[in-house]
């Protein structure tokens, strides 16, 4: 019996030794993983502040799981194409709007440190301010400040919430997109191309002041670089110019293109994309032609702007708008020249040409990067192009 009572007790302290063994190497391995996963976060600053010399707050996941109810479907306020976008409160009380970047999206780790270290260096009241990121584990986040009014495409496309925009805001939000995209190109330290502006990426403040935001395809120029050339093209339909969507050649000028369509956008109420009219198949910049060329452009107006406006103010928005989206990319202003038209009512202004993307229709392959019903997988699109009229 003794005997039994020893091997039992023995087999039983066998049993709890490798148990203990097993806990303290789980335990050991869960340090490990944790100190990988801090150390990562110390890894991507360093590396951004090598790359761009910057110094970036970098939150830990527990403070923004904590801000935002873990990511809750609650707090969720968007969705981009790189991802959703959840509303969070910080513990000192400042509201965060927080980009979690989806794993299925088009958006690998170098976009978003592109991201990080882009924003991170541009300080302008019409641009979106970056307070912190997140790279910890599989996670990657952007932290924003919190804008309550979100973006300008839920007012302007919406039938209720576009009253709440008369002309005198719509005025100073393209003004103040057209401030946001001059320090882009010609006042910041660096030379940056959007390369994705649309209503989605512009948003607006408790005053309805605008802030482009969305850099996660933008590329820096430096010197006097003004264009280059990818063989990937991104972007959204109908605010693409037409030489970076047919040959994947960019520069200042597709951003002025997208700004073009943008402002026909806001005069109107109308997106460019999907754009109907009984009396013709052409798309909003068209339609926005035509007009102008039967000497009638207020009928592009939006019909809730029944308020006193300036009708000289509105048509040179018109006008400006339809400079900007000509065919050819040196007809059309720069920015300078574009907040100076806007600015000035003495400016004299040429007329415009002939837009591009605005008749005709063909197919071409694109890579698509963003837009909230699009996804980062090669497409057979129609896009409107040039014809004479």
């Amino acid at each position: 019996m003794s005997i039994v009572v020893v091997v039992l007790c023995t087999v039983f302290g066998m049993i709890l030794s490798s148990m203990a063994g097993y806990y303290i190497c789980q335990l050991r391995k869960a340090k490990i993983k944790a100190a990988q996963q801090e150390n990562s976060v110390y890894t991507a600053s360093n590396e951004a502040s090598k790359d761009g010399n910057i110094e970036l707050p970098y939150f830990d996941l527990d403070t923004i799981f904590a801000a935002t109810d873990k990511l809750s479907l609650g707090n969720k306020i968007g969705e981009g194409g790189f991802g959703p976008v959840y509303k969070g409160e910080l513990l000192n009380g400042q509201e965060i709007a927080v980009k979690r970047l989806s794993q299925s999206s088009g958006q690998g780790i170098q976009e978003f440190k592109n991201e990080v270290c882009l924003i991170a260096k541009l300080q302008h009241r019409n641009l979106v301010k970056l307070l912190g990121c997140c790279i910890q584990g599989e996670e990657r986040l952007l932290i924003y400040e919190f804008l309550p009014n979100k973006s300008l495409d839920n007012f302007i496309f919406d039938q209720t919430r576009k009253k709440l925009l008369p002309w005198i805001k719509r005025f100073n939000i393209i003004v103040g997109i057209a401030r946001g995209l001059l320090y882009l190109h010609e006042d910041s330290r660096l030379r940056i191309i959007h390369r994705d502006l649309k209503a989605s990426n512009v948003l607006l403040d408790n005053e309805m002041y605008p802030k482009i935001s969305d850099f996660g395809i933008a590329r820096i120029f430096g010197g006097e670089q003004t264009e280059d050339k990818t063989k990937r093209v991104m972007g959204t339909y109908g605010y693409m110019s037409p030489e970076y969507a047919m040959s994947g050649h960019f520069s200042v000028k597709s951003d002025v293109f997208s700004f073009g369509v943008l402002v026909l956008e806001i005069i109107s109420g109308k997106k460019n994309w999907g754009f109907y009219h009984p009396e013709h198949d052409l798309n909003l910049i068209g339609h926005a032609w035509r007009l102008w060329n039967n000497q009638t452009p207020l009928e592009l107006m939006d019909k809730e702007l029944n308020e006193t406006f300036s009708e000289d103010e509105v048509v040179r928005c018109i006008q400006v708008g339809l400079l900007c989206v000509q065919q050819r990319t040196e007809d059309r202003p720069t920015m300078s020249a574009v907040v100076f038209m806007l600015s000035n009512e003495s400016a004299v202004i040429q007329q415009p040409k002939e837009p591009g993307f605005c008749v005709e229709t063909f197919s071409l392959k694109i890579e698509l990067s963003s837009g909230r019903h699009t996804s980062s997988t090669a497409n057979d699109v129609t896009i409107t192009a040039l014809a004479g009229r």
